[in-house]
């Protein structure tokens, strides 16, 4: 539920799914941005789109490595 002085600004995103073991990073992905926390909020058809671009595993526009750490007490 939106409080009524939430305030969102439309922003590109940068969005991350992790599905199988893979990371996936999706960059410049319309999204409304609450301004206060930071929550992202994305239209059915943008969510559409990310499902098809991870599922059909398009060629992705770059390839990048990433250290992986494992958190410890």
């Amino acid at each position: 539920m939106t409080r009524i002085d939430e305030v969102l600004m439309d922003q590109k995103v940068t969005y991350t799914l992790e599905m199988d073991g893979k990371l996936f990073i999706i960059e410049n992905v319309p999204a409304r941005v609450n301004v206060e926390t930071g929550e992202q909020f994305f239209s059915p058809k943008t969510v559409d789109r990310l499902q098809q671009i991870v599922w059909n595993q398009q060629q992705p526009t770059r390839t990048v490595t990433l250290p992986v750490y494992e958190y410890t007490n």
